[in-house]
């Protein structure tokens, strides 16, 4: 699975133009995105606390670009004495709050990972970053993974859109190969596609 002799330089073909322009787009749509969505924002910040959820906002360590880590932004969905360990979401999980459920179904729990984007954490495009745990089971069977660090993690993927959310190793293992596929052929019309396609899935 995936080619260990791959370099960096080989399997991400951007030119710098496009990166700063990719950027760009970044920094302006996080801008946007922001203010146009402040009313969602406010209305899942009221039923969150209203259903008793005393941390709305869930601040998780995961691994970007560089291989550093960075502190990933969510509404939490899940009880807040649960999400505090490295254990993976199951697809019907109980551990959801009233609106969790709702919220991970459409992603809307995702959308504080705007400022991850403004900041230039993530990118609105990107492979979706995770835990260190999780990552050195991942390395174990397949280090490619290691090439994905070129580049920064992003809010959506063509395996996000396609492959959905990732309950297992196997299901990571699977994700990877269409995330490293998708840093050998990316272009700036690739991720237009790739987030036209997770809107239209929302």
């Amino acid at each position: 699975m995936g080619d260990a002799s791959i370099s960096q330089n080989e399997i991400d073909h951007l030119s710098p133009l496009e990166r700063g322009l990719k950027r760009v787009g970044d920094v302006v749509g996080a801008i946007v995105g922001m203010i146009v969505l402040s009313p969602v924002f406010l209305v899942i910040y009221i039923l969150l606390k209203v259903d008793g959820t005393d941390s709305v906002i869930f601040r998780q360590e995961r691994i970007g670009l560089g291989g550093q880590p960075f502190h990933l932004l969510k509404f939490r969905t899940m009880h807040d004495e649960v999400e505090d360990t490295p254990t993976l979401a199951e697809e019907n999980d109980t551990r959801l709050t009233r609106y969790g459920k709702y919220l991970r179904r459409h992603h809307l729990d995702e959308l504080p990972q705007l400022w991850n984007v403004l900041r230039g954490d993530m990118s609105f495009v990107g492979y979706r970053p995770e835990r260190q745990f999780f990552i050195n089971q991942i390395i174990e069977r397949n280090p490619d993974y290691v090439l994905l660090y070129c580049s920064r993690p992003g809010i959506t993927s063509a395996a996000a859109v396609h492959n959905g959310y990732t309950y297992t190793i196997d299901q990571m293992l699977r994700r990877l190969d269409m995330d490293l596929d998708y840093l050998r052929y990316r272009t700036l019309w690739t991720d237009l596609r790739i987030m036209f396609e997770t809107l239209t899935a929302l």
